[in-house]
């Protein structure tokens, strides 16, 4: 098994972009918590565990409005996560971190198919795109929004972020496209825990 890097550090591609009216300039309050059903200014600053609403087009024609929560951003290692992988040693030049989060289809179009546009934020200021991989990865699954994902919908996703040279992974951003002023999550680091496996119940045994 192996996997396929899809994107390294650098800014973010100009595809997915939102309608020309959503990249307006963050305001004074732009890192205040929306009300609800506002969306949330370009350029706001979140916590851990914090939402943010936003108008996004993965595609033309495709006019959509989600939910974005970061739960919780994970350390890990390639000897605790990634046993049985076959790993080069340009993937191995890089630190692995989990991304938890829960999005949610806050508008009224089906969304399911779709990567959302959030990034990896290293101590450089560098934009990391997730790792895509060629098979399951159950330690930290599910990066594409399920199908179908109708309004309403909310999934758990996970992202694996490999930062460069060893780096240290500071926050998430959203960013659909370049000129987009980033919405951005920061907190601390946790240890990735793998889940207890589930222990069947032993047979009784005949007297």
């Amino acid at each position: 098994m192996a996997i396929s890097l899809m994107g390294c550090s650098g800014t973010a591609p100009r595809s997915n972009a939102p309608k020309a009216s959503e990249s307006t300039s963050p305001s004074a309050s732009g890192s205040a918590e929306p009300s609800a059903g506002a969306t949330t200014e370009p350029g706001a600053d979140r916590r851990l565990g914090e939402s943010a609403t936003v108008e996004w087009s993965p595609k033309a024609g495709v006019d959509g409005k989600i939910s974005i929560t970061i739960a919780k951003l994970e350390s890990t290692s390639y000897k605790q996560s990634f046993a049985g992988w076959k790993l080069d040693e340009a993937t191995l030049a890089r630190a692995p971190y989990f991304v938890r989060a829960t999005i949610k289809n806050a508008g009224e179009t089906d969304l399911g198919g779709y990567d959302v546009p959030l990034w990896g934020l290293d101590d450089q200021g560098s934009l990391v795109e997730a790792a895509a991989f060629k098979e399951p990865f159950k330690p930290c699954d599910v990066k594409t929004l399920p199908k179908p994902f109708a309004p309403g919908a909310s999934v758990n996703a996970c992202l694996v972020i490999l930062v460069p040279d060893q780096g240290n992974l500071e926050g998430v951003s959203f960013r659909p496209y370049e000129e987009f002023d980033p919405i951005t999550w920061e907190g601390d680091l946790t240890p990735y825990v793998a889940p207890k496996a589930s222990k069947s119940p032993s047979a009784s045994s005949t007297p």
